[in-house]
């Protein structure tokens, strides 16, 4: 009794669990801020503070910078692919710089006006959470026009709205609602729901590419970083982690976009590595079937540049090669060959009587009936117009001249019919000789072979001479 085992079940199972198991860590690694978040929600000390102005003005000054050239970037990767996403995402990174650098610029205002300097901050990141969103749920629509792309106008229209969306914040900032805790709450919330909003999109979606999956984990940094805004107050250790976790959510989307420049110039055709797979294999099989298909057709070309077409018969380049390869052969072995030079009698009265389109099949019935009068591995060449030469492998020159017989009899005793049924009566002469005996070189060979074929003809023709 034989027990048959699936292969099959396990693979799928197995395949099964590492995709959750793969998932599960991708969710692990995206949600490694809340960890630290509710760390220090629960066990940091309110009155351990760090307030260092220039080092909050550097690290804006390095942020601004770094967002500038993500900016750049990502506008470039639009240029190249035209992608709504993409173009959504320069905005967004773009929003967020100019609005965001006003945040550090004001870092010396924080002890004479603590709204101007900390209302910039959530301003940004509302800003760039709503312009994701929207670029999100533009995702694979169809590329916007080259003309569109190019136009400066709309560019120059979004710089001059983020300008005064600054002027807006500067004038909030300044008034008496500025000092309502709830109004900072209202935007850094804000920046919180279109960021979860955003990973909800994501999943809702099933969109799963690579660089969309860094997407994901960027802006639940961003969806977390504005968590820690609002649990943190000015200059705490969450305050600052809450720097930190964003600006390790920008990093990680930067480096996407510097991954799209590289590559596709897009984030809807980078592949997930299954696809990559699929898409190798795919190719593999398409170029071997194109080598395979260039070998036929090599094999093709080969046969066509060594055969004659008229009568399928060798010709005399490949009759030389073949003739030339013996030799090497003979003398190496001391095998014996020998060749045989045959002449059709009589061949241009048969053109001048019936036709060059009987000749034609005269000369194919020929080669069928020395073909069919040989060895199965002696060799038939076309080398004239009606002179032909067979190889013959070791065989010395009696077993040559039996051979060159029955090809003499094989065509002089039965009739050549031609397709219309016309019965037409050929002859042929042979000369027949031997290497070493009649010659050791090529050129001594064919030109004895001639000799012994001419000889033939002189003597009345239908005959075979050998020496």
């Amino acid at each position: 009794m034989s027990t048959t085992i699936s292969i099959e079940e396990p693979r799928r199972f197995i395949g099964i669990v590492t995709r959750v198991y793969s998932g599960f860590l991708l969710i692990g690694f995206a949600l490694i801020p809340a960890y630290l978040i509710a760390y220090l929600a629960f066990f940091q000390d309110a009155s351990l503070k760090f307030e260092d102005h220039a080092f909050h003005e550097i690290a804006i000054a390095a942020a601004t910078l770094e967002g500038l050239f993500v900016t750049y970037v990502t506008w470039r990767c639009y240029l190249s692919s035209g992608e709504p996403l993409l173009r959504w995402l320069t905005l967004g990174f773009l929003g967020f710089v100019l609005i965001y650098a006003l945040h550090g610029t004001f870092t010396g205002m924080a002890h004479h006006n603590m709204w101007l300097f900390l209302l910039y901050g959530p301003a940004s990141r509302l800003v760039m959470s709503v312009l994701l969103l929207v670029g999100l749920l533009s995702y694979h629509r169809a590329p916007d026009a080259v003309e569109r792309r190019a136009n400066p106008r709309p560019w120059l229209t979004w710089i001059a709205v983020f300008v005064l969306i600054d002027l807006a914040v500067g004038l909030v900032a300044n008034s008496p609602i500025a000092g309502s805790l709830a109004l900072r709450l209202s935007m850094e919330g804000g920046a919180l729901i279109f960021s979860t909003l955003n990973v909800a999109a994501l999943m809702l979606r099933r969109i799963r590419s690579p660089l969309m999956v860094i997407f994901g984990i960027s802006v639940t940094s961003f969806a977390l970083a504005s968590l820690a805004f609002i649990l943190g107050k000015p200059w705490n250790h969450m305050w600052w982690l809450a720097h930190a976790i964003f600006a390790g959510g920008f990093f990680l989307l930067s480096y996407g976009v510097v991954q799209a420049f590289r590559t596709t110039r897009s984030f809807a055709t980078i592949y997930s590595q299954e696809e990559l797979t699929a898409r190798l294999a795919d190719a593999m099989a398409r170029t071997e079937s194109a080598l395979q298909e260039l070998q036929h057709t090599n094999h093709k070309l080969e046969h066509l540049a060594a055969t004659d077409p008229l009568t399928g018969a060798a010709n005399r380049r490949e009759f030389i090669q073949q003739v030339e390869a013996e030799i090497a052969r003979a003398k190496r072995d001391g095998a014996p060959f020998s060749l045989l030079a045959l002449d059709l009698d009589h061949f241009k009265s048969i053109n001048d009587s019936y036709g060059h389109q009987v000749g034609d099949e005269v000369l194919r019935g020929f080669v069928q009936k020395c073909l069919d009068a040989i060895r199965p591995y002696d060799d038939v060449a076309r080398v004239g117009g009606e002179e032909f030469m067979v190889l013959l492998p070791r065989a010395a020159i009696d077993a040559a001249r039996s051979i060159a017989e029955r090809v003499r009899g094989a065509v002089a005793t039965d009739m050549f019919y031609t397709e219309n049924g016309r019965a037409v009566a050929v002859s042929v002469s042979v000369g027949v000789i031997e290497f070493g005996r009649d010659g050791d070189t090529i050129d001594t060979l064919l030109r004895v072979a001639d000799e012994r074929l001419y000889e033939a003809k002189h003597k009345g023709r239908n005959r075979v001479v050998a020496g």
